[in-house]
């Protein structure tokens, strides 16, 4: 018994075996391991700790954000400038690139956490037997073969295969979704049983609800099911959001553009007409800082950071910023039940006695709601303790351990078993009261004989109450109640009454009575064993959030399907998909189905199906993975450690705030605060809207860099002074596009925008109009220029007056092409712009930069720029005034087109 177990490779079976035959594999026993042996095992497998994936330096983190084509660039600019002794440009150029390498080095370090968290989920200590002995031990210490005390409370610190129980329930929604509590016992489980199965297991992670029990270890650190899925979340690729994908698309197309330009026009410059190699070169990176757009990362950093705030307000945390414009994009939510479109609290919805039946009212803790009889015409009202109604009530109440409490905020919440908790409940709306009951004996739950007992004295009166498992309640029983007396058991009655009630997703529980002479004997088992009274069952679920069903039913119209991925019972979950308005009322696929099923089949099925039961995180996991195959961009929302891997890997990551865990939230992109799956339709709005501004913001900026280039193109080619200076460009890229986009950021969402279907991210953003619209406006930037550039040469001796007046043109002109970019499909003067607080505070603080960099001296004396009269600041606003006229009438023109087009 020297020899450490071997680390387990292949996937453990440990739940097929006898406890004996578990022991032996692990050559242990149930007085545990000597120390020597738990030595050597140490360190033969590690401590039991997750294991930590290296992370990159922080200098290292934030070098790698200049790794970008367009800052490649601004850097080469940079050099040149500098060799040539242009210090200032320089300064500002690097500048420029060093506040964009900043911006994402923020961003990247608010993110990803989930290792570290998933790791805080393990117990510290934990009580093994050594020795035989019962030895308080580091968890980090535990190895294969350890035997672990667990008692209410724990915490379970690796996985186990349990040798004896004792009343043992486990928590287990972190990593099973399962809403209830699981009951524990240590008989062998045949065949190949899906996680949430294996009853005679502890896992990892998991606490311990109520009762005792030991087990022995049979896996640790990494080979345990929560470092199982610490190992899927270290292996999931990041996803680069569409609107990153487009933006790397666009900045490589203008890259080889940049260089196919300064390649044709240096030799163009040099060879037709012997420009001087300083003058030509400061002219190429003029040409270089002009075509590329350095304010476009700073503007689209800014909308987006507007975006998550008004997200904010409305309850969606936005963790990532690109997540706000790829939640536009999102064609399909995959969805966990419980917690997330269910309340995650247990409600009893129906009671069914001997001769009547009752509707329960009211969707969570908080005891307020009706009970109303089937086929009656209201709430019954002051309820008989005498009755078969009152008893059963009584019976429920009394035979129950669980508290009903109110928290700080004010949510109502149960301290005990869920299941019991909904009892508790039902006894307060209907109003019933026992605080003179007093109690003599009791049983308390036992999975293994699934029912509990009290003995409770009653306004003089004793009674002998039972509630559990139907089936259990009602073997004995040999009567049962009626409003006028007791009749014989009618065992058809109650299997027709119960299996209506299943086919609706409801639990059941059963309750009995018999009334007991006063001096009773010690409440003991055999008591319980025939003559008792049955009284009826009450039918329970976790019921669906009602805003929930409205945002399925927004996302529906806004082309989103919603999908149900959950480790519940199918039954359950059909039952939920029926009320929530999720698949076809029939079609559901289990876990088992899946592993059977090889990744291409699987795309299909997951495709063409909606609900998923019984599932585990390798399963949500490959679901996600099948559905961006497809091509889909796919949010999925959770609240346990079982969602993470598959939050990780989704588009759109979507944890709950309030009763997710810490490690689901770090690996989501999106909190809800609120837990309300209904905020999610708000957010996939707001995404839309925010990708709506985005592409107005890029068809505003890109057409004044293509007005610069222009410039600076033809000069070249005609041999001329360059209109421009590399800072004065800089300038108009940077203050005036940054101002100016933030006016745009703030434009409403535009109509019947949640009844289009999901935009295709694969899609650029500059569609056919978009480049013509860019064409356009630049050549009309670039033209009025020229003219301008050409009527001023021709009696000013000024270059720094005349580029002055050309930047504030195009500066001017520039402001006048925002208002057009308000509205893409009609005119874009309407009342709803004087509310637009955006649009004239970015009026505002353009005019305020302007007049400092045109009359104040230190900034003429950095930029090369000179006062203008009013007469020169009138001639701009009046170009401005006439390419906003012609944008008009070209938009005007094209809605014509596009009316004449459809009525063919």
């Amino acid at each position: 018994m020297t020899q450490p177990v071997p680390p387990q490779s292949a996937p453990p079976t440990w739940h097929q075996l006898e406890v004996a035959s578990t022991l032996d594999a692990l050559d242990t026993t149930a007085r545990g391991l000597t120390a020597a042996e738990a030595e050597a095992r140490l360190r033969a497998h590690g401590p039991n700790v997750l294991p930590e994936a290296p992370r990159r330096p922080g200098w290292l983190r934030f070098l790698l954000h200049f790794n970008d084509v367009l800052i490649y660039i601004l850097l080469a600019a940079c050099v040149v400038t500098g060799a040539m002794g242009h210090w200032v440009d320089t300064a500002v150029i690097l500048g420029v690139a060093v506040i964009n390498a900043l911006i994402g080095f923020v961003q990247e370090n608010s993110a990803e956490k989930s290792l570290q968290s998933i790791r805080g989920m393990l117990s510290s200590q934990t009580l093994a037997l050594r020795d035989g002995k019962k030895t308080p031990l580091p968890t980090a210490d535990l190895v294969p073969g350890d035997v672990v005390s667990l008692r209410p409370g724990d915490k379970i610190p690796a996985d186990l295969r349990l040798l004896e129980t004792h009343s043992l329930r486990v928590e287990e929604a972190i990593l099973t979704g399962e809403s209830t509590v699981v009951d524990k016992h240590i008989a062998a489980i045949p065949g190949n049983a899906l996680l949430g199965d294996r009853r005679n297991m502890a896992f990892s992670g998991t606490t311990v609800s109520a009762g005792t029990a030991r087990g022995v270890v049979v896996a640790t650190a990494g080979d345990t099911e929560l470092g199982h899925i610490n190992r899927m979340i270290s292996n999931v690729d990041p996803i680069q959001t569409p609107l990153l994908q487009q933006m790397k698309r666009l900045g490589q197309g203008i890259f080889l553009l940049i260089l196919v330009m300064m390649a044709v026009l240096f030799a163009w410059g040099w060879l037709m007409f012997d420009m001087e190699l300083g003058e030509l070169s400061l002219s190429l990176i003029s040409l270089a800082v002009a075509a590329v757009p350095e304010g476009l990362p700073a503007v689209i950093s800014i909308i987006l950071s507007l975006g998550v705030q008004k997200m904010a307000r409305n309850k969606a945390i936005i963790r990532k910023l690109p997540t706000v414009e790829t939640l536009g994009a999102m064609t399909i939510v995959c969805s966990d039940k419980t917690g997330t479109l269910t309340r995650n609290e247990m409600t009893v919805k129906s009671v069914v006695l001997g001769d009547r039946a009752f509707t329960v009212s009211g969707e969570s803790y908080e005891p307020v709601g009706e009970i109303r009889e089937v086929g009656g015409s209201g709430d019954i009202g002051g309820i008989d303790p005498a009755t078969p109604l009152g008893l059963f009530i009584t019976a429920v109440d009394l035979c129950n351990d669980t508290r009903l409490l109110r928290d700080e905020n004010g949510h109502w919440q149960v301290a005990g078993a869920p299941t019991a908790g909904a009892l508790k409940v039902l006894a307060a709306k209907a109003g019933v009261r026992h605080d003179d009951a007093r109690r003599h004996g009791k049983i308390p739950f036992d999975s293994a004989y699934k029912y509990q007992a009290t003995h409770h004295e009653v306004e003089g009166r004793h009674y002998l109450f039972m509630i559990g498992a139907p089936d259990v309640i009602a073997a004995r029983c040999a009567t049962e109640l009626h409003d006028n007396g007791q009749r014989p058991f009618d065992a058809a009655y109650w299997d027709d009454a119960m299996t209506r009630q299943s086919e609706n997703g409801l639990r059941m529980l059963a309750a009995a009575y018999r009334e007991i002479p006063p001096h009773y004997p010690a409440l003991e088992h055999r008591h319980l064993e025939h003559g008792m009274v049955f009284l009826g069952f009450a039918g329970m679920m976790d019921p669906p959030r009602p805003e929930a069903i409205e945002a399925i039913a927004q996302c529906r119209d806004a082309g989103i399907r919603v999908k149900m991925i959950t480790g519940d019972h199918p039954g359950t979950a059909m039952a939920i998909g029926a009320m929530m308005g999720i698949g076809n009322g029939h079609d559901v696929v289990t876990g088992q189905q899946l592993e059977a099923l090889d990744d291409e089949a699987l795309v299909d099925v997951a495709d063409r199906c909606d609900i998923f039961a019984r599932t585990s995180p390798e399963h949500k996991l490959r679901l996600v993975r099948a559905l961006q195959r497809r091509r889909n961009v796919v949010g999925m929302t959770g609240d346990g450690v079982n969602d993470a891997p598959a939050l990780k890997q989704a588009d759109v990551g979507i944890a709950m705030g309030i009763k997710g865990t810490e490690v689901t939230r770090e690996a989501a992109d999106m909190v809800l605060a609120d837990d309300n799956f209904a905020s999610i339709a708000r957010a996939v709005k707001e995404g839309r809207r925010v990708y709506d501004n985005l592409k107005k913001t890029i068809l505003f900026i890109l057409p004044t860099n293509l007005a610069q280039g222009l410039l600076i193109v033809i000069a070249i080619l005609a041999g001329a002074m360059i209109p421009l200076t590399p800072l004065q460009v800089l300038w108009m890229n940077m203050a005036t596009s940054i101002t100016l986009s933030f006016g745009l950021a703030f434009e409403p969402a535009e109509p019947g925008l949640m009844q289009r279907r999901p935009r295709d991210p694969s899609r650029s953003i500059l569609d056919g109009y978009a480049i013509w619209r860019v064409g356009l406006v630049g050549l009309l930037l670039a033209g009025s220029a020229f003219a301008l550039e050409a009527q001023l040469l021709s009696h000013i001796d000024n270059p720094a007056f005349v580029r002055t007046v050309l930047l504030q043109t195009l500066v001017t002109a520039q402001w006048a092409y925002m208002f057009n970019c308000r509205i893409q499909d009609s005119f874009s003067l309407d009342w709803a712009m004087f509310r637009s607080k955006g649009l004239w505070l970015a009026s505002s603080v353009l005019l305020v930069l302007q007049l400092s960099i045109v009359h104040l001296p230190f900034m003429n004396e950095i930029f090369g720029t000179a006062p203008l009269p009013l007469f020169y600041w009138l001639i701009s606003l009046k170009i401005g005034v006439a390419i906003f006229l012609v944008i008009e009438l070209e938009k005007w023109l094209v809605r014509r087109l596009r009316a004449w087009r459809a009525a063919r």
